[in-house]
């Protein structure tokens, strides 16, 4: 039938098609307390201190998976060796891949009676290591495919090395049982889902009393995303059917490489983990000591980390969440929690762009009273090594609870790469401050006008594991003397913006671009290395700009540089509010939503032997300003320093790139949060180049055009005698941060498929009475200077600060600053 829409009908279908899908959560639907399974990592940790500790321990990460000591198949990730620092972050349980003390991959075959020996060795290390009961044993990694092919589709060959791997099960669960009669085994860790094998294995392994404690295999497709829960439910249904009780699940290796770092891919894969109550390690796709592709260099979170710390946020219950499309590739997907005596729900969603609903169901009014006030935040995607600051709030607003109970958080404009946090709390008087949220833009290169390069797809479904770009595309070989890219772009207002660079860079050397703006004088960016052309890192420069339209262009200067995209960011003085009800906490702290003033999540109030720990992202090395907003003086801890904070006034504390730990304690108090800001003064501190050491024993200075004063000290360790030592006059006497700015290109190349085995260096730091042995991970190049912090006390007058490595080189040492942590 034909004819015009009338105005009603018209009105009807623009509003069906305006209709933004919902992602549901109900709070009255508990699936049990939060486990935080799901963020655990495959070589995550490469040495004591790679991640650092500041890194670490905000995760709360529950299993990570390693080899065992001296394993063969990589050059560090020791079992035992990283157990030090994981379990003084409060880690939970270390897998130990055992087939790993191997060098070959695929392993070399070298048949069981080869193997048996290595088997004692590391049952007898593990069973005498402390804190022994935290090691989970996996005997076989993907015999699927490595040793016995369980995966071939004839079935009488299949029969045939199916009963080969049972009996070489049996015999090794058995010899790890005779020397560690409490060993945790766990198998058969297949390199993807067999319902054929796990049925047979899981029959075997109960007849003959050798079945696992933990039922382990991998999910590294990106149909994964599609098909987990159709494995995860008929493994439940063959434990059912063959009457074994369920075991505990560690998907032990999950995710591809474009899912590694991306906040919107991650809380795809987080959310299925949760809501099954199963554990997950993410794959080792690229470096150890990373967490998988989420710490840039030691200490510094990118948006993926931001991800995980909202994960450790969730307290109280998950909650069942409805997305729009169920088990499906690339979608709107999310995990919720709800504790009820916090008053507090999280939703934490991402994975699609544009517009969506967050529908939030059974928000009882003897819980949260009328009204609510939502608080929304983003962790947007900032590469594998790209700092990211602390999530930019969006958006805090009071709601009405309607009268069914449900509370609708509209979400508009939301990049899929990017994940969100939505935070209901009870709303009291008052009005939350508005967050500030600076003008941006981005602009994809692959859009832009390119001269003398080349457009590469990267990171889709169909290559799963390419790295992640945005919009699937960058543009590199961007390597001829005329190559480069011109970004059309619009600015609101004349001022100074931030341009945010997405890059990588495996010149082996900092590499340099000319930035011009409309073909103007040109300014030099340098970029520092990155493992390779595609792992992606950020750097942000200013440019000056009047309102309207302009080209920015990026051309070849020095070496060559792969582009991403380009993010324009009204400038801004850096700074963070951090909310005291969504800080880790000890004791029993009270909620207090009797106010929506500032960061409309109420207040904290600290009673005695109470702490509240905030996580406190500093862009640099630095002086910042730490405010308290509370009722009255509290106790900030950093850096093994604490301070008296009274309320509201600013105290000028040192920071370390990247993530620094504030704990508050006070008893009687009321905190809202902790205001910082600033970008990193070096007023105060005391500086030291290379050449101003004294240096012994073959250690000796190396010109660099990279160093900051033209000199590096070289040669450093590998004997007793070579040292280099500086002499620190401190004004005062107290605890200082010693900070080392170094670069270390060690590597052995283990020969396996993917990863990139690069080696950490140590060295032994003499202060006083005390030395500390402190690790350097590894700068992509010796040519590329990254910086680590140390806490140290210094008396007031002359201090020897010294450096040393009797047994092996130490890295090589451009400068030194010391600071004391309260300026």
């Amino acid at each position: 039938m034909g004819g015009a829409m009338s105005a009603a009908q018209l009105s009807a279908a623009q509003g069906a098609e305006r209709a933004a899908p919902r992602l549901s959560v109900d709070l009255a639907d508990s699936e049990g307390p939060v486990m935080r399974g799901a963020n655990g990592a495959l070589y995550g940790l490469s040495d004591d201190g790679v991640p650092s500790d500041a890194a670490l321990e905000p995760l709360k990460v529950t299993s990570i998976s390693q080899k065992p000591e001296g394993g063969a198949q990589h050059p560090n990730g020791d079992a035992i060796t990283v157990s030090k620092s994981f379990f003084r972050n409060g880690g939970g349980e270390i897998n130990v891949m055992m087939q790993d003390i191997y060098a070959k991959w695929p392993y070399e075959d070298l048949g069981i009676d080869d193997y048996l020996p290595k088997v004692d060795k590391i049952a007898k290390e593990v069973s005498a290591a402390p804190n022994s009961d935290r090691f989970v044993y996996i005997p076989f990694n993907e015999p699927d495919q490595i040793w016995y092919n369980l995966g071939v589709a004839d079935q009488a060959t299949y029969e045939k090395n199916r009963d080969r791997f049972f009996q070489d099960w049996k015999t090794v669960y058995q010899r790890i049982r005779a020397i560690d009669p409490d060993a945790r085994i766990a198998g058969p860790n297949e390199a993807a889902y067999h319902t054929r094998l796990l049925t047979d294995f899981l029959a075997f392994a109960e007849r003959e009393n050798v079945l696992p404690q933990i039922m382990t295999w991998h999910e590294l497709g990106s149909g994964s995303l599609r098909d987990f829960q159709g494995h995860y439910d008929n493994y439940r249904s063959i434990e059912h059917e063959l009457g074994i009780a369920p075991l505990k699940i560690n998907i032990d290796e999950y995710a591809n490489r474009r899912d590694l770092s991306v906040p919107g891919q991650l809380v795809q894969w987080v959310s299925m983990f949760e809501r099954n109550k199963v554990y997950g390690n993410m794959a080792y796709w690229d470096a150890a000591g990373n967490l998988s592709g989420h710490v840039v260099r030691s200490n510094i979170p990118n948006g993926g980390w931001w991800l995980f710390r909202w994960y450790a946020g969730l307290t109280g219950d998950t909650v069942k969440v409805t997305p729009p499309q169920a088990n499906t590739i690339d979608t709107l997907q999310g995990l919720a929690s709800y504790d009820t005596k916090r008053r507090q729900a999280q939703v934490v969603l991402g994975g699609a762009a544009g517009d969506a609903d967050v529908v939030v169901r059974s928000v009882y009014r003897k819980v949260f009273g009328s009204s609510v006030t939502a608080t929304v935040a983003e962790a947007a995607w900032s590469g594998y090594e790209g700092a990211h600051a602390a999530p930019q709030v969006l958006k805090r607003v009071k709601l009405k609870v309607a009268k069914d109970g449900t509370v609708t958080v509209p979400l508009t404009g939301m990049r899929k790469m990017s994940a969100y946090r939505v935070v209901l709390n009870p709303a009291g008087s008052g009005t939350p401050a508005a967050p500030s949220v600076p003008w941006s833009a981005s602009y994809e290169a692959e859009d832009a006008a390119i001269t003398g390069g080349q457009v590469y797809t990267q990171g889709t479904v169909s290559n799963a594991n390419g790295y992640a770009a945005s919009g699937t595309k960058d543009v590199g070989s961007l390597n001829t003397a005329s190559s480069k890219v011109d970004f059309t772009v619009s600015v609101p207002r004349t001022g100074t913006y931030d341009l945010g660079i997405l890059y990588g860079n495996q010149s082996g050397t900092p590499a340099t671009q000319k930035l011009s703006v409309d073909g103007g004088t040109a300014t030099t960016v340098t970029y520092p290395s990155t493992e390779n052309w595609t792992y992606r890192a950020l750097k942000t420069v200013p440019v000056s700009l009047t309102a309207g339209s302009h080209t920015l262009t990026l051309a070849k200067d020095s070496k060559e540089v792969t582009l991403d995209r380009v993010d324009l960011t009204a400038s801004t003085t850096p700074s963070a509010r951090y909310e005291a009800t969504l800080a880790d906490i000890s004791g029993k702290p009270a909620y207090d939503y009797g106010s929506s003033a500032g960061t409309g999540t109420g207040t904290l109030r600290l009673g005695s032997g109470d702490k509240a720990v905030f996580d406190v992202y500093a862009p640099s090395d630095g002086y910042y300003t730490l405010t308290s907003r509370a009722s009255a003086a509290v106790k900030l801890s950093l850096h093994g320093q604490s301070v008296t904070a009274p309320p509201d006034r600013a105290l000028r504390l040192y920071l370390v790139a990247g993530n620094n730990r504030v704990t508050a304690t006070g008893s009687g108090v009321g905190l809202r949060s902790l205001d910082v800001s600033g970008a990193g003064s070096s007023s105060g501190t005391l500086a030291f180049e290379g050449a101003d050491a004294t240096l012994a024993g073959g250690a000796r200075l190396e010109s660099s055009t990279y160093a900051s004063a033209g000199s590096y000290i070289g040669w450093l360790g590998n004997s007793a005698g070579s040292t280099a030592q500086f002499t620190v006059d401190a004004p005062k006497a107290g605890r200082y941060m010693l900070v080392i700015s170094y670069a270390n290109n060690d590597r052995r190349d283990n020969g396996h498929a993917y990863n990139t085995d690069i080696v950490s260096r140590t060295a032994d730091v003499t202060v006083g009475d005390t030395t500390r042995k402190v690790t350097f991970k590894n700068t992509w190049s010796w040519d590329d200077y990254w910086t680590v912090g140390v806490p140290v006390d210094l008396k007031k007058g002359a201090n020897a600060v010294t450096f040393a490595n009797a047994s092996a080189w130490a890295p090589n040492i451009d400068r030194v600053e010391l600071a004391p942590v309260l300026g």
